[in-house]
């Protein structure tokens, strides 16, 4: 280990993952220098080895990009709209575009193809490599997804009948996302290159890719754990139609429920399915997900604890206690008249949308039930923690990793340049993407945006887009931090609706529409600069062109959107009368919940105002405040006792606010589970077992979340594509009561 790494491990303020995962070794000692600066878990996954001649960008790359992203951008738009939705799997596309890519190199000729002066390619320049895999899958995890800018377009159309010239539609689509990539520039500097920075997402993809690159070679390794994921993958998918499926109690195992099947206390204690969920198990993997073997283990224990004050101590205080004085609405999200009843917020709005004051003053403000509360006040914490926890944690990282970029400004090198470990240096050997493509890119889609509010095109006042971009600028660091060291994406949706809500407020006209809006902007600045990063960090680990990266995820866009756009349109067109509530949709699937909550937001946020809404409740804005000084504490409290076997570090309160701020009042089981699980594989296997979780860990996770998709897409064309198809009732599937909290039902 050199001297440089030594210090980092020694120092007590590093960041927090090398604390987690480089439980160092002897062995350690005789690693080459630049090779011992990876932290353990880097240089067990990655292949430190790399041929910068391999082909990437290919027409077999284009071919199987494109047919691969059309199907996943329509099918995932179309889930917006479903109660029961297709699964479109990113590792599908590894695995597929990897063999289909075989078979390419197979049977296409060795030909070069000229198309006019400048296009000129070979259809089939050798054999494939698993690079032109990497490539497709970062292109998909793009373009066949969901685009955020549906939303308010069907919000618009459904609830208000103002469609959007298509156009404007595409084009809002196509610049919130490359807003976002262009928002990596803020960040790439600090957390891509930077070793510490290890992404457990992006070495999950790692894991899969090179296990397939090694069963191509004829590897015994690679065949193995080829076997074992095609294994766990077939496993997972058969087994989850018994708790989805054919035996539903076993989604949710409430064992109180068992002992008192009729008695209503132990069965609200004991439900996972609208109750406190106390002891519940879930076998249902939709319940537990992969998250078990990519979160460290200090971030699932937070998670369980918040959990437990929530669900387990919060929820019965609420109910049976003096937490809270309005008694109705413990366990859902809606509004509620001071009677109990739901709020009538349909009759708030004016012909031209606007709040109906009159109405307003018959109803008088809505109440929200407690457990909605302290979910508005901790994701309010959530918000400010994030940054600060990251200003004061990670002063020292971001700052040493801010230096290094300014020194490659002045030798106007590369910023990996400037790291001295192996993966560095391999990257090295590509150009770097230059600034001025992120610069070209905000500019083009800030200008074109800006254009689109200034005309009134959209429902959002031109100034907003300039508050909702600044205040994108100011998440994208501290947030990135956090997913990079933690794999914890804070959710931020509902707090950018809050706060257009407060920013918007005192304007004369206010289009509810506008909320989505300013969402689907500030939002992906986030989530968009967090997908870039996430792939330019599998592509550093897989050692292609960060380039090749940016534009794999730019075509990956460019394809999706139009793909988005039209399913919008075919579902609009042909299912408008279920979703806007006309007709019951005879399957029960097209029921638009989905775009019904962004509704509920509206009114909330903009028809009646942060102010209106939150009279009764003055402690809500102390959430910000809360936010903004627990860090400070803990921080405090780390420098005061840096050995404290507490590690203070480790307290994240970024995520426990955010977990805080989680709604239970659908679903309260599996967590438990999850908790259970997590300490099996990153707490009991990651420290025992270590050679076996280094193999299989990552590889696993990657076959249980595909075999959790197909096992979706399975039963959805099987029971709901055409007509809806029951399991007859049994004792695993009782009729009355899944759980078997027959009291919950009465």
């Amino acid at each position: 280990m050199s001297d440089d790494q030594k210090a980092i491990v020694q120092d007590k303020t590093a960041p927090i993952e090398v604390v987690l995962h480089d439980v160092e070794s002897s062995s350690d000692e005789a690693l080459e220098p630049d090779v011992a600066e990876l932290p353990k878990i880097v240089r067990e996954v990655v292949l430190l080895e790399d041929d910068p001649t391999i082909p990437v960008v290919t027409f077999r790359f284009f071919l199987l990009a494109t047919i691969l992203i059309v199907p996943g951008a329509f099918i995932s738009t179309m889930n917006l709209f479903r109660l029961t939705s297709a699964a479109y799997s990113i590792f599908f596309v590894q695995i597929v575009s990897h063999w289909c890519g075989k078979w390419l190199a197979r049977v296409l000729p060795n030909k070069k193809i000229k198309l006019g002066r400048w296009i000129n390619f070979n259809l089939n320049p050798g054999p494939w490599s698993i690079k032109e895999t990497v490539l497709i899958t970062i292109a998909a995890s793009s373009g066949a997804t969901g685009n955020m800018g549906t939303t308010p377009l069907a919000l618009a159309e459904l609830y208000y009948g103002q469609v959007v010239n298509p156009a404007v539609a595409l084009f809002f689509m196509w610049l919130i996302v490359w807003v976002g990539y262009a928002y990596a520039a803020i960040a790439r500097n600090f957390l891509l290159y930077d070793p510490q920075f290890v992404w457990p997402e992006a070495l999950m993809h790692t894991t899969l890719f090179q296990t397939q690159d090694r069963n191509d070679k004829d590897s015994k390794q690679g065949s193995k754990q080829m076997r074992v994921f095609f294994l766990v993958l077939v496993g997972v998918c058969v087994w989850l139609f018994f708790p989805e499926f054919i035996f539903p109690m076993t989604s949710s195992l409430a064992f109180l429920c068992w002992v008192a099947p009729e008695n209503y206390v132990a069965n609200f204690i004991g439900s996972g399915l609208g109750g406190m969920g106390l002891l519940n198990l879930s076998l249902d993997w939709s319940n537990i997900t992969s998250s078990i073997m990519l979160s460290p283990y200090w971030t699932q224990v937070i998670q369980f604890v918040a959990f437990v004050i929530a669900a387990w101590i919060l929820i019965p205080a609420a109910k049976w206690g003096n937490l809270g004085g309005f008694k109705y609405g413990l366990m859902s999200n809606g509004l509620f008249l001071a009677n109990g009843t739901k709020y009538p917020t349909s009759q708030l709005l004016t012909p031209d949308y606007q709040l109906n004051e009159t109405s307003f003053a018959k109803y008088s403000v809505p109440n929200l039930g407690v457990m909605r509360l302290w979910n508005t006040f901790f994701d309010l914490a959530s918000y400010t923690s994030g940054i600060v926890w990251g200003v004061v944690f990670g002063y020292k990282a971001l700052s040493a990793s801010f230096k290094k970029f300014i020194k490659a400004r002045k030798e106007k090198s590369s910023v990996s340049t400037q790291y001295t470990d192996r993966l560095n240096k391999l990257q090295a050997a590509y150009k770097d993407v230059p600034f001025y493509w992120y610069g070209i890119l905000f500019l083009a889609s800030f200008v074109t945006l800006l254009t689109i509010f200034a005309t009134d095109s959209l429902f959002m006042p031109w100034w907003c887009l300039i508050v909702a971009l600044a205040f994108g600028a100011v998440i994208v660091v501290p947030l990135a931090w956090l997913y990079a060291l933690s794999n914890f994406q804070l959710a931020i949706g509902t707090f950018n609706e809050l706060l257009y809500g407060y920013i918007i407020q005192s304007q004369p006209k206010r289009h509810p529409a506008g909320a989505s809006v300013y969402g689907s902007v500030s939002g992906d600045a986030w989530y968009r600069c967090q997908y870039i990063l996430l792939m330019a960090k599998v592509s550093m680990y897989m050692h292609i062109d960060q380039r090749y990266n940016m534009f794999a995820m730019m075509y990956g866009e460019l394809i999706g959107v139009p793909i988005n756009y039209a399913a919008l349109r075919w579902v609009l067109l042909s299912k408008r009368d279920y979703l806007s509530g006309k007709k019951t949709d005879p399957l029960h699937q097209w029921t638009g919940q989905s775009i019904a909550s962004y509704q509920t937001n509206a009114i909330q946020y903009v028809v009646l105002g942060p102010n209106r809404l939150f009279k009764n409740y003055p402690v809500l804005p102390y959430g910000f405040l809360v936010g903004f000084g627990a860090p400070l504490l803990i921080y405090g409290l780390y420098r005061l006792f840096p050995r404290s076997k507490l590690q203070f570090n480790l307290w994240n309160t970024t995520v426990f606010f955010s977990s805080m701020s989680t709604f239970y009042g659908n679903v309260s089981t599996g967590y438990f589970s999850k908790f259970i699980g997590g300490t099996v594989t990153m707490f009991w296997a990651y420290r025992y077992k270590h050679e076996l979780w280094k193999k299989y860990n990552y590889l696993i996770a990657a076959a249980t979340d595909t075999g959790l998709d197909l096992a979706i897409l399975l039963m959805f064309l099987f029971f709901s594509a055409g007509k809806t198809v029951t399991f007859p009732e049994w004792w695993g599937n009782n009729g009355k009561n899944i759980e078997r909290c027959f009291a919950m039902s009465s």
